[in-house]
């Protein structure tokens, strides 16, 4: 078994949570029949505090179906230049929604500065395309956008009239390491989505929350996108696992992070600012260096995606004593190539 430090998306299901989709209560939920989806949702809407949620099979339909519901074909919405859902998605809003994105870049924190997203927003004119929503990412490349940040841009899109959707594939990070409970981070924004099939170990799924004159929109784009599905119950019971086991554990996954740091830090490897937040760790190193390390790594048993930004993650497949094997990889790895 390797040591898997490319992603949480790696993340296998625990025996109990197999044992709980092994028996799970099913039914067709395109017909609204499948009772383990509806408890799924309904945990959703209950930590998030929206009055509905929605299951689909992955994050980025999820972040689809949310800008589709939000926008109509020719509306623009304001984004992070490297945010997952203008980067790393396909172009799916652009390409099958047919909405503009305006991307802007971020701060160093992963916010977007609001005096830049005030900027761009675009008159009511018939030269533009119309501005309805903003997106941030929360967390975005492992950090966490303040509270005090997320009121201001939830009052600056009240006064825009703007909708305020988060990219929250690891949003549970986020409230696990500011210590509060979803809700004060969810109740500046109209939308969000989580993802269950990262950190929270699920093998597959994401939920979408929002009002429910918004997720009975959703219902529908996620049928058209192809998302319906039928005894979805046997995934569903996975999610809720999830959601109600794992994710006070998120915090393990940070102190790791946080003890990876420091051990690199201390043979020499060079940390990329502001260090371990949640479960992240960036390294800078040189190319010629990367291209040796990830081969090298590979073999011993451990998967890095080696690059002169190397990003590793830590997840509840990941124990501290496989920490201290890459520690010691890594030191005699810089000892051969010095």
């Amino acid at each position: 078994m390797y040591i898997d430090l490319r992603s949480d998306t790696v993340t296998r299901p625990s025996p109990p949570m197999r044992q709980l989709m092994a028996n799970a209560e099913v039914g067709d939920d395109v017909y609204g029949d499948d009772p383990t989806v509806k408890a799924l949702e309904a945990e959703g809407a209950r930590l998030s505090d929206k009055a509905a949620s929605l299951f689909l099979p992955s994050g980025t339909q999820a972040n689809l179906v949310a800008l589709l519901t939000h926008c109509q074909r020719g509306d623009e919405y304001i984004v992070g230049q490297k945010a997952h859902n203008y980067l790393y998605e396909a172009g799916g809003a652009a390409v099958l929604g047919s909405i503009q994105p305006q991307p802007l870049d971020a701060n160093d924190d992963g916010s977007l500065p609001l005096d830049k997203v005030l900027a761009a927003i675009k008159p009511d004119d018939i030269l533009f395309a119309q501005t309805r929503l903003l997106s941030l990412e929360n967390t975005h490349s492992g950090r966490v956008l303040p509270i005090s940040y997320l009121q201001q841009a939830w009052a600056l899109t009240r006064e825009k009239n703007l909708a305020l959707h988060i990219d929250g594939a690891r949003i549970m990070n986020a409230a696990v390491a500011l210590k509060v409970p979803l809700r004060e981070i969810t109740q500046y924004c109209d939308t969000l989505t989580i993802c269950l099939s990262k950190g929270l170990g699920a093998p597959v799924g994401s939920l979408l929350c929002g009002s429910e004159e918004y997720i009975k929109r959703a219902i529908r784009w996620r049928k058209m996108t192809g998302g319906g599905m039928r005894q979805a119950g046997i995934l569903a019971a996975a999610g809720l696992y999830a959601l109600q086991h794992n994710v006070e554990r998120l915090q393990q996954d940070h102190d790791n992070a946080v003890w990876l740091e420091q051990k690199l830090r201390d043979i020499g490897v060079e940390i990329i600012a502001p260090g371990a937040q949640t479960n992240m760790l960036y390294i800078r190193q040189s190319a010629e260096l990367a291209a040796q390390m990830g081969p090298w790594m590979r073999e011993r048993g451990v998967l890095i995606s080696a690059g002169p930004v190397t990003r590793m993650i830590t997840h509840l497949d990941i124990r501290r004593s496989d920490l201290e094997r890459v520690v010691t990889l890594w030191y005699e790895f810089l000892t051969l190539h010095n």
